[in-house]
């Protein structure tokens, strides 16, 4: 809603944003605070252009949104980097990969640099086997998924636009569609330049970011806005130098702002859990199936209505700093090393600290970064105890847990309902989990309830959902066939069946569809109602 129609709840759009691109950030590994330095620089461009304020709020929410799709294509760019697919992205945002040298030297020498060298060279050779073919798919997973999380956010289509032409280039090699020079609409190719400036400036400066857009001006950039970033980009770079980046973006927003009620605010955050869930298979849908579940244990135990929507809301952002961490370490179907351990017991502190950047999410952050700590003090990351865990945080690890066990992992199978609850009443004898909390959540999930008929989102048949839950989990389709016992050519009609109904062409825009519609909760668990 405009100024003009805000209600009393006064959040807005950008404020929520501009902390949640720091998951993008984070899953990227890039360093903090990128996404929002290259959204100032855009924005701030568009107006030296001479845009209209209209066309400076596709700049700003494109740029801000650019990489929100990056999770979309984590479990294949983890087989194709030696189980980093984060290092990965972080490697190749500097190359230029219209420049022969320089995709010969990411192939070489950036490309599972980190790992032994029989493992480097597997990577390579399965990058290169995959050929354009692949590329393409990973470039139109990240922009479908990002287009959808700007339909769910009300973003308009020139904005949903322009994120479908974020990796284009200007000399027609870019993905998904090749576009070329002015194809590209104007609000992606500010972006663009914006991200390679800010890049380049983190790495060396002014001298630098003003090289590496001139080098790619032509090839991968519009010469038009890579000359606006020449004559203004120095004296902006130097503006922002002395700001609060995320400030600064939060009050460069284009007018009219955009507010949200208070369904919009929690439409924002379940949209930015399903991205953080999109990377892993197994997690996918996890965090909306813990919130609801704790909302409702919350509920039944009689705590007040803010702190309900509190622990809702920390529940569905518990897990985006699980982005941060590598495919490989996920995925791995054997124990973890010491260090790799260490690695995921950071998760929920990556968690708190993109949640604390925010005075509108800070209020989530400690409970969200307590939800694997345990009564007894054995858990991660602060090691709490009792003493300082209260009841919003008891009933999150509860809920969490029961939900991560009914859900199949690399290492083991799902466990029943039945078992799930077996565990957890023994985590409550071994002075791990709150009794009260724990009993609560059972109920909640309702585990003993016999599930209930449903009515399918887009039409789809009770085939087409199982086909569905199927290609979340990454199978191919000789996979789903053996499961479902029909033949690859059907499981084939069906895919294309479920893609026309729900209106996407790959497979992370179908786990995006089924997070989005609670399709991935176990059918025992009548709490999603």
């Amino acid at each position: 809603m405009s100024d003009r129609q805000q209600t009393a709840f006064q959040f807005r759009l950008a404020e929520l944003l501009v902390t949640l691109s720091l998951v993008a950030d984070l899953a990227m590994g890039h360093e903090p605070e990128e996404a929002v330095c290259a959204c100032f620089l855009a924005t701030q461009l568009a107006r030296k252009m001479g845009l209209a304020e209209p066309e400076v709020s596709h700049v700003y929410y494109t740029t801000l949104l650019r990489f929100t799709g990056c999770t979309s294509y984590a479990h294949e760019e983890a087989k194709f980097s030696a189980g980093d697919d984060v290092a990965m992205r972080a490697a190749g945002a500097y190359r230029d990969f219209g420049n022969a040298r320089d995709a010969a030297t990411f192939f070489l020498f950036d490309l599972a640099r980190d790992a032994p060298l029989w493992r480097r060279v597997g990577a390579v050779l399965r990058t290169l086997a995959q050929g354009q073919k692949g590329t393409n798919e990973m470039f139109r997973s990240h922009c479908e998924v990002a287009v959808m999380v700007a339909r769910r956010l009300g973003l308009g289509t020139a904005v949903q636009q322009a994120l479908y032409h974020v990796f284009e280039r200007w000399d027609g090699q870019g993905e998904p569609q090749q576009l070329s020079q002015e194809a590209i609409v104007l609000p992606a190719r500010l972006a663009q330049v914006a991200f390679e400036a800010v890049m380049f400036y983190r790495l060396g400066g002014t001298e630098a970011a003003c090289a590496a857009v001139t080098r790619l001006a032509g090839g991968a950039l519009d010469p038009r806005v890579a000359n606006a970033f020449l004559e203004n980009g120095p004296d902006l770079l130097a503006e922002l130098a002395t700001l609060d980046a995320c400030q600064a973006v939060v009050e460069i927003e284009p007018q009219p702002h955009v507010h949200l009620s208070e369904s919009g605010f929690d439409d924002v955050a379940r949209a930015f859990a399903d991205v953080a869930d999109l990377k892993v298979p197994y997690c996918r849908g996890h965090s909306p199936a813990v919130a609801k579940l704790a909302r409702t244990a919350a509920a039944q135990l009689g705590l007040a209505e803010a702190d309900v929507t509190l622990l809702y809301r920390a529940a569905l952002l518990h897990d985006i700093g699980r982005v941060g961490i590598a495919n490989g370490i996920w995925e791995k179907p054997g124990p973890l090393t010491r260090s790799e351990w260490e690695q995921v017991r950071l998760h929920p502190y990556h968690s708190e600290r993109i949640l604390s950047c925010s005075p509108v999410l800070a209020p989530l952050a400690a409970l969200a970064g307590m939800h694997h700590e345990r009564l007894d003090g054995s858990g991660y990351y602060r090691q709490a105890t009792a003493a300082v865990i209260p009841m919003t945080a008891r009933i999150l690890a509860a809920a969490d847990a029961y939900q991560a066990m009914t859900q199949k992992r690399p290492y083991r199978p799902a466990f029943t309902p039945e078992a799930a609850a077996e565990e957890l009443r023994a985590g409550v004898e071994k002075g791990q989990f709150d009794g009260t909390a724990v009993q609560a959540v059972l109920a909640a999930a309702g585990h003993q309830t016999a599930s209930r008929a449903r009515a399918w989102p887009a039409g789809l048949s009770d085939r087409e959902v199982e086909v569905l839950l199927l290609i979340t989990r990454e199978l191919s389709n000789k996979q789903i066939a053996g499961e479902l016992h029909i033949s690859p050519k059907t499981v084939g009609h069906h895919v294309q069946h479920i893609y026309n109904k729900i209106g996407v062409s790959t497979r992370a825009g179908a786990a995006m569809f089924a997070m989005e519609h609670d399709l991935l909760v176990p059918k025992q668990s009548s709490y999603l109602g």
